[in-house]
């Protein structure tokens, strides 16, 4: 259909008007313009469609078998639009519809999971669709509204929410320590049985510090290696070695005892970069309603400070 691309819904809108009125003074009247305006509008729409709409003459106007056909599509492309406006409407009175929350596989397994039956429950409308990887999610490229990251928030090309920082613990358990002793010192790492975790990238680095100090690395030969955390994680429950974990992961089991920290004097790492837990979306003008509603609902259910940190003063800080 030659030049249907330049079809506007005002057009299709006028179009409507005049087919219903059959009258093209009565619609200038109405819509604050005149009757030249109105007349142009429609032959423009015309010759957009290569169709003649209506039959004119001096007294009055008739639609044509043609102008007769199109309002029905009018009527539809008019109507589609007003639902689609009014849809829209909603979805900033309410979350509502599909939103999709992309996370990292262990965090999103521990913290995010449990906060969505409450957060369905808040939000009744809202459709959930969640997925985990570990690998680097694109928020412009993947289909994704929320991605919760952990790292060095370094790209200003979307919006980030920080819930906090993560930081690393160096662990083992009770039964290790009694049966190998605590360390005083990371020179000490060598004569331990270490636990590390194995991932794209290779194993990770174990980095301590001082305060005040510059980030040392302390290379270790791993008497177990794995890409599977909870595997770790149950090796070290096990008396098997040490292991160094972020706060989020073995939080719970160091406020029980089930893990006790080991070398409290020292900060410990993977990288020597400050790594971020953070909620991550596109840059918009408007972002979107159900995007602030999932990211506020995790400040509430994550608190401050993060439920899962050590606080000072608890048992776990040997």
């Amino acid at each position: 259909m030659p030049g249907l691309e330049s079809v506007n819904l005002r057009a299709i809108k006028l179009f409507i008007a005049v087919y219903d009125a059959q009258n093209f003074s009565a619609v200038a009247r109405r819509e604050g313009i005149s009757a030249s305006q109105v007349s142009r509008v429609i032959h423009q729409l015309e010759d957009s469609l290569g169709q003649q709409l209506f039959y004119r003459n001096t007294r009055a106007i008739a639609p044509t078998e043609s102008g007769r056909l199109f309002i029905d599509y009018a009527r539809g492309i008019t109507g589609n639009m007003e639902e689609a406006r009014r849809t829209l409407h909603e979805r900033t009175l309410a979350p509502s519809g599909l939103v999709r929350i992309n996370a990292p596989i262990y965090f999103g397994q521990r913290h995010v999971a449990p906060g969505l039956a409450a957060l369905a429950e808040r939000y009744p409308q809202l459709t959930i669709e969640m997925m985990q990887t570990d690998d680097y999610i694109d928020p412009h490229k993947e289909p994704a509204d929320v991605i919760f990251r952990i790292g060095a928030l370094t790209d200003s090309s979307f919006h980030a929410r920080v819930f906090g920082t993560q930081y690393y613990y160096l662990a083992a358990s009770p039964e290790y320590v009694r049966k190998h002793g605590a360390l005083v010192h990371p020179d000490e790492l060598h004569r331990h049985r270490c636990l590390v975790y194995r991932g794209s990238s290779g194993p990770n680095r174990w980095f301590f510090r001082q305060p005040g100090r510059e980030w040392i690395h302390y290379p270790v030969s791993p008497l177990l290696a794995s890409n599977h955390a909870e595997t770790l994680l149950v090796a070290a429950l096990g008396g098997m070695g040490l292991l160094l974990y972020p706060d989020w992961l073995i939080g719970d089991r160091l406020q029980t005892g089930e893990l006790v920290r080991l070398l409290p004097d020292f900060a410990a790492a993977i990288t020597t970069e400050p790594q971020h837990i953070a909620a991550i979306y596109p840059h918009t003008r408007h972002p979107p309603l159900n995007v602030r509603a999932v990211i506020d609902h995790f400040v509430e259910a994550f608190g401050s400070p993060l439920y899962w940190q050590i606080q000072p003063g608890t048992s776990s800080r040997l």
